[in-house]
């Protein structure tokens, strides 16, 4: 049942209020009216915030429905003003519809102001919907506008960070553990990843981020988390974890699923801080259809319903200038959508908040957990490799790290370049070619195809600083080829190629 609309109305004579009072009920309008005569009176009433239509008679003693229309113009452009008189004129009509007036009812057609009413009433109710489509058609364009930017940014920002990474890897391998500069070279290689780590964190928020969903076991993902959501949290905030039993799987990336959590915790985190208590539950729960549900609870200071409306907002965020992105909850947000899952938030001021991630549940087995790799040095090989890569100190530090691990390396600018190399190529077969995908004159696609034509034995590793929906366009997508994404370390490059090369097709 739709609650009553507060109506203020604008009226010196209690007899001519009843009858408005009257015409508003018959004509089966549910209302609560507040009656007023002096303008101090009319303002305080505004202020109030519990006005959602006012009725205004056109002249009072010391006040007149003029005034009150532009007074509610200049502070509440979308209340509507319906003026109702006895001695108005068509020309104060006319002066009062330009004044901003919704609409005008003579007293002497009192049968004419509840379809008014109505009438005025349904127009804020669209005007709120087309505020609403025009908030998400500009919240969309600036997704895709934030998507186009960082897949912009994100080659040449990755081969940046593929020599930073790969050279630092080789002057700490050269120095030795115990060098004096240790200490710099590990701060200049923490840099660089946590710089890769915030281009990813663009990339999802523009939904052009490379996704690996497989199917998880949540409470497994949880229990994984453990000690680093715990890291995360002050001395005065106890974390409870309790697991749904017999809870189902779900299919989502394992990593960013994570990375939700430790978003989720981390705002719970500032939420509460005169301490309080995290909870991270799941559960099975049956909605349209099956869910997982995964939720994380705080006892903190609950969200306000105007920042609640912008939570999910790219770089929206409540915190002082410096000591947020107000990339978090969007990324939680992209992440669970991509999962074909929902985020719901229940909170009250005051009284903590309940963020309930929705994923659908899923009845295959679970993928076998893949083992950290251990700290080995990269393994080695005598076979004849190919490195194509326009970006000349991403090719020159690829071939220099395959080299140094006992290969002989050719290294080509472009696909064109590359096969003329091969056509040249008097020595061992090429076995296989490390390529960037997209290049000047040919790309690493066509490359590829030509390379099957004639050298079939050839294996190809596509590697790219592009986005998948990128790479999609280029006729390629990461997780149907044998793909290595930029940024990557030099023991990364070395193992996979050694994994191609032993590998039986």
């Amino acid at each position: 049942m739709e609650a009553p609309l507060h109506i203020l109305h604008l009226e010196d004579d209690s007899d001519d209020a009843v009858l408005v009072a009257a015409a508003l009920t018959a004509g089966g309008v549910d209302f609560v009216t507040t009656r007023v005569q002096r303008r101090v009176e009319f303002e305080a009433a505004l202020e109030s915030g519990r006005i959602d239509l006012v009725l205004s008679d056109a002249s009072l003693p010391g006040f007149d429905g003029m005034t009150a229309i532009q007074i509610v113009r200049e502070r509440w452009p979308d209340l509507p003003v319906i003026l109702v008189s006895g001695t108005l004129g068509e020309e104060q009509a006319i002066e009062a519809l330009k004044s901003g007036a919704t609409d005008y009812v003579l007293k002497e057609r009192l049968t004419r102001l509840a379809p008014a009413l109505r009438r005025a009433m349904r127009e804020v109710a669209d005007r709120a919907a087309r505020r609403m489509l025009e908030g998400q058609f500009i919240q969309s364009q600036k997704m895709e506008v934030i998507g186009q930017l960082a897949g912009g940014v994100a080659h040449d920002f990755n081969n940046i960070l593929a020599v930073i990474m790969g050279c630092i890897d080789i002057i700490t391998m050269r120095l030795g553990p115990d060098h004096s500069l240790e200490r710099y070279t590990g701060e200049i290689g923490n840099a660089a990843k946590r710089a890769a780590a915030l281009t990813r964190q663009l990339l999802l928020i523009g939904s052009k981020g490379i996704v690996q969903p497989i199917v998880l076991d949540p409470n497994a993902v949880v229990r994984d988390m453990d000690s680093i959501l715990r890291r995360l949290i002050d001395e005065g905030i106890a974390l409870t974890i309790v697991p749904g039993e017999d809870v189902g799987s779900v299919k989502a990336d394992a990593g960013y699923l994570g990375q939700v959590l430790m978003n989720l915790v981390v705002n719970a985190r500032d939420a509460m801080p005169g301490g309080g208590t995290i909870t991270i539950a799941t559960s099975n729960v049956r909605r349209d259809r099956d869910y997982v549900l995964l939720s994380v609870r705080d006892t903190g200071t609950g969200i306000t319903e105007d920042v609640r409306a912008h939570l999910f907002e790219p770089f929206y965020t409540t915190k002082p200038k410096g000591q947020g992105t107000g990339l978090g909850l969007a990324i939680c947000d992209t992440i669970v959508k991509q999962s074909g899952g929902h985020i719901e938030l229940i909170t009250r001021p005051g009284e903590g908040s309940a963020f309930e991630v929705y994923l659908p549940r899923v009845e295959s087995p679970v993928a076998v957990a893949v083992l950290p790799m251990p700290d080995v040095p990269p393994p080695r090989g005598t076979e004849t490799l190919m490195v194509v890569e326009d970006e000349p100190s991403v090719r020159h530090l690829a071939r220099d790290v395959l080299e140094a691990q006992g290969y002989t390396v050719l290294s080509a600018s472009n696909g064109q370049h590359a096969l003329q190399l091969a056509r040249d190529h008097t020595g061992a077969p090429i076995r296989l070619a490390v390529t960037d995908v997209i290049m000047p004159v040919m790309g690493g696609k066509v490359m590829a195809e030509w390379f099957k034509m004639t050298s079939p034995d050839m294996k190809i590793l596509f590697t790219s600083g592009y986005t998948d929906d990128t790479l999609a366009g280029h006729g390629e997508k990461a997780t149907e080829v044998e793909f290595l994404a930029k940024p990557y370390t030099p023991a990364a490059l070395a193992r996979r190629v050694r994994d191609l090369l032993d590998r039986v097709d």
